[in-house]
């Protein structure tokens, strides 16, 4: 039986031996000043008890960071990096920044990038050759959005992908994506454990519902919240400027609602936010159409923040289409709760004889291709730095995350062991309804 301590364990290659050459001062136990730091230095998990209860120190976290000694002789060694699932502002700051930490910091041979996701790791998906990423290559790539590398979704067998990080004399290898990518990189380390290979495998968490577990926030987050509060602002001015106005923005979350949550809040001016998290109806004497009655007879307008992943619940997943990775296409017309809505809206209203006037606006794709925020540039560069610290350590079958402000090395099973939503019963869901004034909806 596996313990708690064993899950929250990091694996390693082999024992470190060689000197780390970025120069630091020696590791300080107590995690202080700009150290290595010390193996063993831990980030609980938990760090609020409720009355009476102890802490477990069993869930706690590896402490991100350099290392005193490292595994790999940096002048021999070869890593690559892959960009998997959709895109997110943010990613090419990260493959900027890993190139820049691992070329000019610790002097390593090569860097090669995996073309189109891990289809660059099949050569029978027809892969394109990967790219040297030297600093000249990546050195402007900050400033864009989407991949330098490309991207894909679905899955290819660990043997082919494992054989190719052989082939290629690969000693690392960074994927960059969400939760279908972690389990990707999760299953190629399991394939090189199970040939007693030495190479390592880190996970930077790129999603932007920022929906990993035991990660306080992933990169291109805060920037898709700033995206989505400008259409917001939007679809409320266009709101107040007309009797009986509703503004209704659908922004991105499959299974987890956190944009929308963030970006009502964000606003100010949301007066419903409905997330895939939370149930609700659309009639009845509690549901959402009488609720906008009585929104739009006192007040003459409405502003509706949805999370586009309300539509499987709402309209059924059942014949719905799905992408190449096994999630559900919510662009496809089955499941769009957007046009939902606007539908049931105008069908309700004007059963009623009641004026209203609907301006719907999708900023989806909007959301995932500008480049990072400031914010977020500054927290993609930090993800990159400490994801090459790990690897070099000789870290693998693991992933960067940041918890309560501090930066981890989370394993990639502990990772896929459980999803991040919103608790309805939270801290988060009682803020919204209380900058909302919504009521509950079922």
């Amino acid at each position: 039986m596996t313990t708690t301590l064993e899950r929250y364990g990091v694996a390693t290659l082999g024992e470190r031996t060689i000197a780390s050459p970025l120069g630091l001062s020696g590791a300080d136990p107590r995690g202080a000043r700009s150290r290595y730091v010390a193996e063993g230095t831990r980030v609980l998990d938990q760090v609020e008890l409720a009355p009476g209860a102890s802490v477990d120190v069993e869930r706690a976290l590896e402490k991100a960071g350099p290392r005193e000694r490292i595994y790999f002789e940096p002048e021999r060694m070869r890593a690559g990096i892959v960009t998997s699932g959709g895109l997110c502002p943010g990613v090419n700051n990260v493959i900027r920044a890993m190139v820049f930490e691992l070329v000019h910091r610790y002097a390593i041979a090569e860097v090669l990038g995996f073309r189109f996701g891990f289809a660059g790791l099949d050569p029978a998906s027809g892969g394109v050759a990967p790219m040297a990423l030297g600093l000249d290559v990546v050195r402007d790539a900050h400033r864009f959005g989407g991949t330098i590398l490309g991207t894909s979704r679905g899955a290819h067998d660990p043997a082919v992908m494992v054989d190719t990080l052989v082939a290629r004399g690969v000693d690392v290898l960074f994927a960059i994506g969400g939760g279908g990518t972690m389990a990707g990189a999760h299953a190629i380390a399991g394939e090189i454990a199970r040939r007693g290979a030495r190479i390592g495998v880190i996970g930077l968490p790129k999603t932007i519902d920022n929906d990993i577990a035991f990660v306080d926030k992933t990169f291109g987050f805060e920037t898709a919240v700033a995206v989505a509060r400008t259409a917001i602002d939007a679809a409320h001015a266009e709101a107040r400027s007309v009797q009986g106005g509703v503004g209704l923005v659908k922004l991105m979350g499959r299974d987890a609602g956190f944009i929308a949550a963030h970006a009502a809040m964000a606003s100010h001016d949301v007066n419903v936010c409905l997330v895939p998290e939370v149930p609700f109806r659309l009639d009845g004497p509690t549901g959402l159409l009488r609720h906008l009655e009585r929104r739009l007879r006192e007040r003459g307008h409405a502003v509706i923040v949805v999370g586009e992943g309300c539509g499987a619940e709402l309209l059924g997943a059942g014949a719905a289409p799905r992408d190449a990775s096994g999630n559900l296409s919510f662009q496809a017309s089955e499941l769009d709760i957007g046009l939902h809505l606007q539908r049931e809206l105008s069908r309700h209203f004007e059963a009623r004889g009641l004026p209203i006037t609907i301006k719907y606006i999708d900023p989806s794709y909007m959301l995932r291709g500008l480049p990072a925020g400031a914010l977020d540039a500054e927290f993609s560069a930090d993800l990159a730095r400490h994801a090459v610290h790990a690897a070099m350590a000789g870290k693998t079958d693991m992933m960067i995350g940041r918890l309560h402000r501090v930066f981890t090395h989370v394993p990639l099973a502990l990772v896929l062991s459980k999803a991040k939503r919103i608790d309805p019963d939270g801290e988060l869901w009682l803020a919204v309804t209380e900058a909302t004034g919504q009521p509950s909806f079922v």
